[in-house]
């Protein structure tokens, strides 16, 4: 059974930095492709950051493109979103998803959350002003 578990959330002040870490058991984490989606009440979930299975590509949003840093450690199954300049409006329940079939995926279609397959149980980050 796959299974996916976010930390590192929490309170940071405008211009602060957390970085999010997101650990996957139950699988082949080296041929997945990794995301991060984040979503806040009466908002659809929203692409935030995507790593390709090889780690040869990076994708962002542009609200975050300068600010956040996707990366993976494949010998600790493991990846993470190291969150820069944050603003209030980064305030969020952040998930990460798991694209199992990643192989056969075009990179392209990593910002749409129906490419995902897995899904952690989401960390709240909230950003002050």
């Amino acid at each position: 059974q796959v299974h996916l578990a976010e930390s590192g959330g929490g309170l940071a002040q405008a211009g602060g930095s957390l970085r999010l870490s997101c650990a996957a058991s139950g699988g082949t984490f080296s041929k997945w492709a990794m995301g991060w989606f984040r979503q806040t009440p009466g908002k659809e979930r929203e692409f935030v950051a995507a790593i390709t299975w090889s780690g040869g590509s990076t994708f962002y949003t542009d609200s975050v493109k300068g600010r956040f840093t996707v990366s993976r450690d494949n010998a600790k199954s493991t990846v993470f979103l190291q969150m820069s300049s944050l603003k209030p409006e980064d305030t969020a329940v952040y998930y990460c998803a798991a694209d199992v079939a990643a192989p056969l995926t075009n990179d392209y279609t990593l910002t749409s959350q129906y490419e995902y397959d897995y899904w952690g149980q989401g960390t709240q980050v909230t950003v002050s002003s």
